[in-house]
């Protein structure tokens, strides 16, 4: 699908980290973006850096999401492309301390990443299929799921998190399956290591030392090379039905 105007693009999780790069680079493209946060404030603040749509949403609610999408379609019209970015990543062992993985805590990672994922995805979807297609291959949309290497080799105290963006992996293929014949794609990306708000927090030499341990290139992913990514993979309309690495060929090791 070539990236041209008028487009509209909902980006959930898009006030911070690798959902804003995805904001960022689409509204230079020309693109009409939708940033759906919870955040109010950084997501309010980049709408206005990118002369985009802010709207405050809990990605988990299935009806906060669909209010959502009832602002950004009355802003933009109907969206074409849908980034899936919101996620959280508390760190918590199977047992630890002589007690078990708080069980709202798992609840809560695996209704915001993988629940949160299905309810805008999903709605969006459908949304689409009332559209006219694009070209000639006869696509009318196209829908990015962000997952994590850690949905294949899940660290020590990734429990809830890995759980999470293994379903949002596993999601993929079935869900392109189901909206083949709609002219609908739907493509995921398994990021490695990035330099993303969670990791900037941490102290330099614990950075040095994650980027260090990337084969090549050895450093810390940088999120526009994720939101590259969701460009290729929106303008190339034979990706369909998997989930890229974007990982440097990291392989994530117990710790």
């Amino acid at each position: 699908m070539k990236i041209i105007t008028p487009l509209s693009a909902v980006v959930s999780g898009g006030a911070s980290g690798l959902g804003a790069a995805v904001v960022k680079r689409l509204s230079k493209l020309g693109v009409n973006v939708s940033i759906l946060d919870l955040n109010e404030a950084d997501g309010l603040e980049l709408a206005s850096k990118t002369n985009s749509h802010f709207v405050q949403v809990d990605i988990a609610n299935y009806d906060s999401v669909s209010k959502a999408l009832v602002s950004a379609r009355k802003k933009y019209g109907f969206e074409r492309i849908c980034v899936n970015c919101a996620g959280i990543a508390p760190a918590e062992k199977t047992i630890s301390k002589q007690r078990v993985h708080d069980n709202q805590l798992f609840e809560k990672v695996i209704s915001v990443n993988l629940t949160g994922t299905f309810n805008l995805s999903s709605q969006a979807a459908l949304g689409m299929v009332a559209l006219s297609t694009v070209n000639e291959s006869g696509e009318r949309g196209v829908i990015i799921n962000t997952t994590s290497i850690a949905s294949y080799e899940g660290q020590i105290g990734q429990l809830a998190y890995s759980a999470s963006k293994a379903g949002v992996s596993g999601m993929v293929l079935p869900m392109a399956r189901d909206l083949s014949h709609h002219g609908i794609r739907v493509m995921g990306i398994a990021p490695g290591i990035f330099a993303t708000p969670m990791v900037d927090g941490l102290p330099e030499e614990v950075q040095n030392k994650l980027g260090s341990s990337v084969p090549f290139p050895s450093r810390l992913g940088e999120p526009k090379e994720f939101a590259d990514l969701v460009v290729q993979i929106i303008e190339n309309t034979m990706l369909n039905g998997e989930v890229i690495r974007l990982d440097g060929a990291i392989r994530l090791a117990p710790r």
